[in-house]
């Protein structure tokens, strides 16, 4: 008997191909037909209207804190998501002693925006080594899977304590490394990670571990993974400015990296409105890698990266003299406090005096209120504040005071930081060697919401674009970073690979608005982002959501990396 039956859906199989109607009926946790059947499931969905797709995989993501937490995978669940990877940027939870925790989370508080009363509150810490955290991940409830790298700055700290963050490694401490990165890799780890990004920084603005190190150091621990004949190798790449010596100094080094070690390569692009071309030598380095013998690719968005300001979460002017004490206060007592036209005049005279004091990655910056807007519905184009500021005739400030009171403090203005112009953000996506990926679940808690860049491409660029085909959309969040990162029984609906699907409405699948909650331990704040259209996700032949609620089914499973998944065979 099928445990699960899914009737009479739109079969969009991941592979590109024309969908096709089907029944889909599943045992022991992976499809066993797909066809006409007969016969009852245990369990009956009807799909008829509807499209049956595999589960979405977000190739960048740093569920690493929040899987000890949460159980269901928020907010990347909601959006299709069947899958995450996490352990990007080299950050990750392990290897750490117990007592040398604080290393780890000084990594991970300011560059990924997570809080450490979060972290310390929710997380019992129970392994040193990265095998022990795979096995404490394996004994977690999980609503979806999780695969994991492992990563430089917590391969740095294990190594060398305080020492990371201010020296180059020894050759000691480089064996140390090399031996629990090929440790990690026989436990599961599916690649190493590392960060040599300005954007890294910790809560003292000193730079994370990782980004001390030579590279030289890195050479020799990627070529752990040559060595083994496994793994991915990711970096958040470095600062090369608009130099093009340095750029093609650093282009060299990838390029000669991938081809010589034979490992995978791979990073995330975006396009910059100051610079609109800049990313196109980095794409060509690509096709560039695999002329000369080496895998590379980049991960792309579906769309602006950008921060989400708010009075329940962060201005840019929250630093500012005038507006310290304001923002201080409750939100009734803020929201009393703006009806003074005085103090607003004050505020918004600061505002405009305030200097380009440079941010650190998602944090908030001085606006260019052209470039600046209210989130009135959450796919987009959203209105400038520029615009609605000529409209009534105000300062670009006073406009944003007014609008937030409007809203009863309660809306968000969007902060592009890059892939600002569709036009490119779109060529980026069809290149074929890039991956739509890169939503940072688990990380920027208050500053972005990126989880529903699986839902914006099936809304946006889908439905209201049609710029892609619904069989392309849906080839983008599932073969493709299946097949990038090996995951080969994931993301195409074949009989013998894994159940892991979505049953959504092609007409009303989108992302709905973000919110303010206060939902992480200890009380700790994040924005959090749900979706509609989704009738059931279904992860290894589990029904874990339907019409995107729990069902209270938790069939996630750890997916261990190629060394680990031999050993097993």
């Amino acid at each position: 008997m099928y445990e699960l039956v899914i009737r009479g859906g739109e079969v969009v199989d991941g592979s590109g191909l024309p969908s096709y109607r089907a029944d889909i009926g599943i045992r022991g946790g992976r499809i066993s037909r797909i066809g006409r059947i007969k016969e009852r499931g245990r369990e009956e969905l009807d799909a008829r209207g509807l499209v049956v797709a595999p589960g979405f995989i977000d190739g960048h993501t740093h569920m690493d804190a929040q899987v000890a937490w949460d159980p269901l995978g928020t907010c990347s669940c909601w959006h299709g998501v069947t899958t995450a990877i996490m352990g990007n940027c080299g950050f990750t939870l392990a290897p750490c002693r117990p007592d040398e925790k604080h290393l780890v989370l000084r990594n991970l508080e300011r560059a990924e925006d997570i809080p450490a009363e979060a972290m310390a509150a929710g997380i019992d810490w129970t392994w040193e080594t990265y095998a022990q955290y795979l096995d404490a991940l394996e004994g977690w409830r999980k609503g979806i899977n999780y695969a994991g790298y492992v990563g430089h700055s917590a391969l740095r700290t294990y190594a060398m304590g305080e020492r990371a963050f201010s020296e180059p490694a020894t050759a000691d401490d480089l064996v140390t490394m090399k031996r629990e990165l090929s440790n990690a890799l026989h436990a599961g780890a599916i690649g190493f990670t590392t960060s040599r990004t300005r954007n890294h920084a910790t809560p003292d603005g000193s730079p994370v571990a990782s980004r001390v190190a030579a590279w030289s150091e890195v050479r020799e621990l990627v070529g752990v993974m040559s060595e083994l004949g496994a793994g991915v190798f990711e970096i958040a790449s470095e600062d090369t400015g608009r130099d093009p010596e340095r750029i093609r100094d650093y282009l060299n080094r990838l390029r000669d990296l991938a081809v010589e070690t034979g490992v995978p390569v791979t990073w995330g692009m975006f396009s910059s409105r100051a610079v609109p071309d800049h990313w196109r030598q980095f794409f060509a380095l690509l096709d560039e890698t695999a002329r000369a013998g080496g895998r590379m690719f980049a991960q792309v968005h579906s769309r602006a990266i950008s921060v989400l300001l708010s009075f329940e979460t962060s201005l840019p002017f929250d630093g500012l003299p005038e507006w310290g004490p304001l923002r201080a206060l409750p939100l009734a007592e803020q929201r009393a406090a703006l009806r003074d036209q005085t103090l607003r005049t004050r505020l918004i005279a600061a505002a405009n005096r305030m200097d380009s004091a440079r941010a650190v990655g998602a944090e908030a910056r001085r606006p260019d209120y052209e470039w600046l807007f209210l989130m009135e519905q959450a796919v987009g184009p959203h209105r400038s504040i520029a615009s609605i500021a000529r409209e009534r005739d105000v300062d670009p400030v006073e406009a944003m005071i007014q609008l937030a009171l409007e809203r009863d403090l309660r809306c968000f203005f969007v902060q592009p930081l890059s892939n600002g112009q569709d036009d490119i953000v779109l060529e980026m996506m069809r290149h074929p060697r890039s991956v739509v990926t890169f939503s940072d679940s688990g990380a920027h808690v208050s500053q972005i919401m990126d989880s529903s860049l699986q839902t914006h491409v099936l809304a946006y660029w889908v439905r209201e674009r049609k710029a892609l085909t619904l069989e392309e959309g849906v080839r983008l969040l599932t073969l493709e970073p299946a097949s990038a990162w090996g995951l080969h029984d994931r993301g195409l609906l074949r009989e013998g690979l894994a159940a892991d699907l979505v049953v959504f409405d092609p007409d009303r699948v989108a992302p709905l608005m973000p919110e303010v909650v206060d939902d992480l331990p200890a009380g700790a704040r994040r924005l959090r982002q749900k979706a509609t259209g989704f009738a059931a996700s279904i992860v290894n032949g589990g029904v874990v959501l339907r019409d995107g609620e729990h069902t209270g089914a938790h069939p996630g499973r750890v997916l261990r990396g190629p060394l680990a998944a031999a050993a097993l065979r």
